[in-house]
């Protein structure tokens, strides 16, 4: 919608956008340090080594166990809202809205064989989706998970209102 010589523009808030990348990042070292490669998609499925277990030590120790569900579900958070919200109640929907997809991904590694009969047979052979199924089957459940998906979904919200006045317009 154009008005009087005015470009359309939208809102993104870039310090919202990069702190999510930068503990979506710091969630990413847990698996590529302290995890074994088989366990982590990513890592076994990389061209190159990328793993550092065995090599550095421990970095995260007990925390590193539940810290990339509380990456996930808060950088998640972050990056959307910076993206597309501007105001609390957006943020509020954007927080339930990652805390409902985070917490029903840890539930379906509780019950798996539920969830396993919901999972696309179209997904075989799609990177990043084709490991879905196993997700489930071969992940953990954690309460420690869930509650660090709801602490990340409270802090996330936190710093999204703390961080909501930076705004600022973009032309695209």
């Amino acid at each position: 919608m154009k008005k009087a010589g005015k470009t359309d523009a939208i809102l993104i808030n870039r310090l919202q956008i990069l702190i999510g990348i930068l503990v979506l990042l710091l969630g990413t070292l847990v698996y590529l340090v302290d995890r074994p490669p088989d366990q982590t998609y990513f890592v076994y499925k990389s061209s190159v080594d990328i793993s550092l277990h065995n090599i550095q030590p421990n970095l995260f120790g007990i925390i590193g166990q539940s810290l990339p569900s509380f990456s996930h579900v808060f950088s998640f958070i972050l990056i959307t809202a910076g993206l597309i919200a501007s105001k609390k109640r957006g943020y509020i929907f954007i927080c339930l809205f990652w805390f409902l997809i985070d917490s029903a991904f840890e539930l379906g590694q509780k019950f798996d064989t539920l969830i396993i009969d919901f999972v696309p047979h179209c997904f075989a052979g799609v990177p990043f989706f084709e490991n879905t199924g196993n997700y489930f089957l071969l992940g953990t459940f954690s309460y420690g998970d869930l509650a660090a998906i709801a602490i990340g979904t409270i802090a996330a919200y936190f710093i999204l209102t703390k961080t909501m006045e930076k705004r600022k317009d973009v032309t695209i």
